[in-house]
């Protein structure tokens, strides 16, 4: 018991690192999303190359698949051009070493083969850090939908 008390210091000391560390890392990934959609309603090649993963799976709430290649292209040649994101929740939750997820709900305004589009999506993103640098990788999104009337069913 004599060498609990005598180590519990230390115990103490690495868990309120540990969390601060974890903290450091939420804000660090929350500051890459800020630039991911500042690069993407900029459609600046170099900002995109940056920040999304050579290894991007991006699954729209369309069912459509986008990969890094697919989705820059759409982005760089204005075929989708976003003109908002706006954030009704969000939070970052650390998925392991290196892998952060985002969780939310966003409504996304944009122009897509010309036609205006707004969605009320859910959402579930993935960043990745590699090689010292937080890197989008993957996107899954569903439209929310208004929940179903009971008196209607």
């Amino acid at each position: 018991m004599k060498i609990l008390l005598r180590f519990l210091p230390l115990f103490a000391l690495a868990f309120v690192s540990l969390r601060a560390a974890d903290a450091k890392i939420l804000a660090a990934v929350q500051a890459a999303e800020e630039e991911r959609m500042a690069a993407t309603k900029s459609a600046d090649p170099a900002r995109l190359d940056a920040i999304y993963s050579n290894d991007l799976h991006y699954a729209h709430s369309s069912g459509k698949i986008d990969t890094k290649e697919s989705y820059l292209k759409s982005l760089t040649t204005k075929s989708t051009v976003y003109e908002s994101f706006d954030y009704k929740e969000r939070r970052f939750v650390e998925a392991g070493p290196g892998v952060v997820l985002m969780i939310g709900r966003v409504l996304v305004n944009a122009v897509s083969g010309g036609t205006k589009v707004s969605n009320d999506l859910n959402i579930l993103a993935v960043w990745r850090n590699e090689n010292g640098k937080w890197r989008f990788l993957a996107w899954q999104s569903c439209k929310n939908l208004p929940p179903v009337d009971a008196a209607k069913k």
